[in-house]
């Protein structure tokens, strides 16, 4: 996948702010998608090389995709790739630490996602331009923020049966930042906010439509047992790939 080469990686945290106020024009909120064939989960884990180091940026980042056919949801794909640290750890900063390995796993997909999930926030951010939005416009490409904590914004607890929703608004001005989504029955909502080329509205449709029964829809709880696997395995796992869908199991 290609990749638009808008700013530099070694940044201060300064700098790096600047780059979101610049970037988040970038952004589109309204539904530019394509036809989706594809979905992708994307997610990041950390080794750390010493005590302390998940702050001071010290250690490596492991990034894994996995793509699947929409909607059926069969597994096409998945890829990883490993990146030292170079960043911080800053709440609001996140995607300086994180993006930089995800790119490089993207660039590995033979399967070009038309739409990623990504494990963090969107729009639902300070500066308005959380990891999704950042990841979207980087690589140019529909992107839905699904958070599993609040980081910015008020709202009130959905309905505890599935698919109930509530607004997440600021809570200065009341602007609508995303949606809190119950995505199971009686089980704690998730953050769901627009990171580009995407409508909130049909942001949220689609995240229910690849969840499946859990907390964590699909393409983001899958992502996030890969970079585990990954982290954990002797050396870097660097492609997995299912070649034929798996075959259903007859009703």
């Amino acid at each position: 996948m290609k990749v638009l080469q808008l700013h530099r990686w070694d940044v201060t945290p300064a700098e790096a702010r600047e780059i979101q106020l610049r970037l988040r024009h970038r952004v589109e909120r309204n539904d530019r998608l394509p036809r989706l064939r594809r979905v992708a989960g994307a997610d990041v884990a950390f080794e750390l090389a010493e005590p302390g180091g998940w702050r001071k940026g010290h250690g490596r980042a492991f990034a894994g995709v996995v793509v699947y056919r929409f909607p059926e949801m069969e597994e096409l794909e998945r890829v990883s790739a490993e990146r030292p640290l170079r960043f911080p750890y800053l709440p609001g900063l996140l995607s300086f630490r994180e993006v930089p390995a995800l790119l490089a796993a993207f660039e590995r997909l033979r399967h070009a996602p038309d739409l990623i999930f990504c494990d963090g926030q969107g729009y639902a951010h300070p500066r308005r331009f959380g990891i999704a939005c950042h990841l979207g416009v980087l690589l140019d490409r529909p992107a839905i923020g699904v958070a599993k904590s609040l980081l910015v914004g008020e709202y009130r607890e959905p309905a505890v049966s599935a698919g109930s929703s509530a607004p997440l608004l600021d809570g200065e001005s009341g602007e609508i930042l995303g949606a809190v989504l119950r995505t199971r029955e009686g089980v704690r909502p998730v953050f769901i906010s627009q990171g580009h080329r995407i409508s909130l509205d049909r942001a949220v449709e689609l995240t229910l439509a690849v969840s499946d029964g859990y907390r964590l829809p699909r393409p983001i709880r899958d992502a996030d047992h890969w970079v585990g696997t990954v982290r954990r395995g002797p050396g870097l796992i660097a492609v997995r790939r299912q070649r034929k869908p798996p075959r259903r199991k007859p009703h």
